[in-house]
């Protein structure tokens, strides 16, 4: 009897067989793996990641310079998204591979986790990504040309997506030595999260992040030139060009961190010194501020999240200040010491490691883990800290001075927070009567307009979805929070109905889990007023809700500039541009300025600011937390020249100004 066939019957899930047989295993070689799933190399496909490819590249240079190699560094940001860093250190070698079988710049080039940095005598410390790096950005580049210059002979070689185009070949003669990548983002990769139809173009590199980052590497490696220019434009006459070189190392960068702020001592503390084969530089200096700005990078890369040199540096600072303080009657026996709150009020720091094997969580440097770095930076710190202390005893004054107000003034806040917590006031039992709040409970889907006077605020309420949208109206132009303490804010009766209606506590009570509504919306008039009442807003938003921004829940309203009415046709212009665009050529239009949200009808307002399927927001962002700090603390300080300083450079960029 013959058998049975049977078709297309399906195997069970595990045991034997399941579908899951040796041809499902895939072996991705050389690049592959990183064109799969990039966003393990370098973080993400957007905007970050995009620069992330100069990075790496240009922390190669840096690994040269502090190896004692090179002195200059030049980036050049090229029309078509290329971009070319050259350095003048020693050139990767181009000798063929004893275990590749293929030139040791090939090598480098296409394969992970191969160069100089795993053992060896070619570097004692380096930044990059120990051999990734640079075979990273060749993978996510459509092209990729390198050139080096060694032994008086210059050697080239190309690339398509990390796939070699031409071997290493001698292109001719070099008087020095080096190494030039350029490079072109693949845009395959490196896309616009929601592209419009008809496909998006690759986004643009960010002059502005690519100098702040330069201008950061420059002020880590004391003694090197880093040169940066845009020629992306044809005209010569728009090309720009900066150059770094600074010789006080992180003294000077604290120094630029602070300008246009108070110093509270003139002396800025520096120390530079090596303790078990890690070299520790620290600089610092109080300022009349509340907030922090605290820096720690290890071999030169940001670590944002800190780690354990930030560890051991905060732990080094309060014990020394605690120490100084008893020694010289600072503190009573009887008062509780300063804590790391206290003493990081209103400082600016940075620390600096330089270890031979940094261990790093995530692949983007996040966060150093080494213990030895906080053993490391605890000695040398906490000893020439204290040194600092008992030699300048003036500095020493102003600096506890500053420290032990910030203890005082945290008792104060403490208390005044926690009576309005025992009254319920903050923990979202007694909304204020002046917020029109929604039906929905589902935070996801609710939304809270913050609007500016009862006017707006009565044209909104009639205007809105009460399904979803809230609205609450604030007197005035609330409290500057920019140098009012927790206390003094929390006695601020429109902050404290802010505070309330969003439902999050605040400061160390604050849970986000509790928020109220996930989109928070700044809806202010289109005059200079609104745009200060909007600041305002900000700075509270960016001082006590951080997290909120960094969630992506702050918007802001964007209402129409002009309503150009002909007959019965009706429209909205939200700029200059579009009211020209509309009128251009068009006799007998009539046109009306908005000038406040209360002179349109609710469903003028509706249709234009307010209805989710025609409306525009801007969502807040912070794409550098550090320049958005300063730019706070320029327009909202108390020093008067830095702001006038601000408004003059940037008075050409005001197109119409309504006072």
């Amino acid at each position: 009897m013959p058998k049975k066939v049977v078709k297309n019957k399906p195997q069970k899930a595990g045991g034997e067989g399941g579908g899951y047989t040796a041809k499902d295993i895939f072996v991705l070689e050389g690049l592959e793996p990183v064109r799969k799933r990039p966003g393990m190399y370098i973080g993400s496909t957007g905007v970050d990641g995009l620069h992330h490819l100069i990075w790496e590249v240009v922390d190669n240079s840096i690994d040269e310079a502090m190896a004692g190699y090179a002195k200059n560094i030049a980036v050049t940001l090229l029309p078509d998204h290329r971009v070319h860093v050259v350095d003048d250190g020693r050139g990767i070698p181009v000798e063929t591979h004893k275990q590749t079988k293929k030139s040791a710049l090939e090598t480098v080039m296409t394969m992970l986790h191969a160069g100089g940095k795993f053992g060896g005598t070619g570097y004692k410390v380096s930044g990059g990504l120990h051999g990734v790096g640079v075979s990273v950005v060749n993978a996510l580049s459509c092209w990729l040309r390198v050139e080096v210059c060694r032994d008086g002979e210059q050697w080239a070689q190309e690339y398509q997506k990390g796939k070699p185009k031409t071997k290493v070949q001698k292109v001719g003669k070099c008087r020095s030595s080096g190494t030039a990548v350029t490079f072109e983002p693949d845009p395959e990769i490196f896309m616009p999260v929601n592209p419009p139809a008809g496909g998006g173009k690759i986004p643009e590199f960010d002059w502005k992040k690519i100098l702040e980052r330069l201008r950061q590497q420059a002020y880590l490696t004391k003694g090197i030139k880093i040169s940066v220019a845009d020629e992306r434009r044809k005209e010569k006459a728009e090309h720009k060009s900066y150059a770094f070189y600074f010789e006080g190392g992180v003294a000077s960068y604290v120094k630029y961190l602070n300008e246009g702020l108070q110093p509270k001592h003139e002396t800025i503390f520096y120390t530079q010194k090596e303790s078990e084969g890690i070299m520790v530089e620290t600089a610092l200096q109080y300022v009349d501020d509340l907030q922090a700005r605290e820096l720690a990078f290890a071999n030169n890369i940001l670590n944002p999240d800190g780690g354990m040199h930030s560890t051991g540096f905060r732990t080094a600072l309060t014990r020394s200040l605690n120490s100084y303080a008893r020694k010289n009657s600072y503190l009573k026996e009887s008062e509780e010491n300063l804590t790391g709150e206290d003493v990081r009020e209103g400082l600016t720091a940075i620390i600096s490691v330089k270890l031979k094997n940094p261990q790093f969580e995530g692949q983007t440097k996040a966060k150093l883990g080494n213990p030895e770095a906080r053993t490391a930076v605890e000695d040398v710190f906490g000893k020439s800290f204290d040194a600092f202390l008992e030699e300048r005893p003036q500095d020493a004054r102003a600096v506890l001075e500053k420290v032990i107000l910030a203890l005082k003034a945290r008792k104060a806040a403490k208390a005044a927070k926690d009576t309005i917590l025992r009254k319920g006031a903050l923990d979202g039992l007694a909304l204020p009567g002046k917020l029109a709040d929604c039906q929905s409970r589902n935070a996801a889907e609710a939304e809270i307009f913050i609007v500016e006077g009862d006017s707006a605020g009565g044209s909104a309420k009639q205007a809105r979805d009460r399904r979803f949208q809230a609205i609450l109206p604030l007197r005035g132009k609330i409290l500057n929070v920019e140098k009012a303490r927790l206390d003094k804010m929390l006695a601020s009766q429109e902050i404290k109905v802010l505070v309330i209606a969003l439902g999050a506590a605040i400061a160390e009570s604050f849970d986000i889990t509790k928020l109220r509504y996930h989109r928070v919306v700044i809806m202010t008039d289109a005059d200079v007023d609104g745009a200060h009442i909007r600041t305002l807003l900000l700075t509270l938003f960016y001082r006590y809700y951080l997290s909120l921004i960094q969630a992506g829940y702050i918007y802001i309203a964007q209402p129409p500039l002009y309503k150009i009415q002909k007959g019965k046709e009706i429209k909205y212009a939200y700029s200059e541009e579009e009211k020209n665009k509309f009128t251009r050529g068009v006799e007998g239009q009539n046109i009306q300025r908005y000038k406040g949200l209360g002179e349109m009808n609710p469903e003028q307002l509706w249709e234009t600011t307010m209805d989710p399927a025609r409306r525009m927001f801007r969502q807040v962002t912070i794409d550098d937390a550090k320049e958005a700090d300063k730019i706070f603390d320029i327009l909202m300080g108390d020093e008067v020249a830095p702001r006038k300083l601000f408004i003059q450079t940037h008075a050409k960029a005001v197109k119409n100004l309504d006072i």
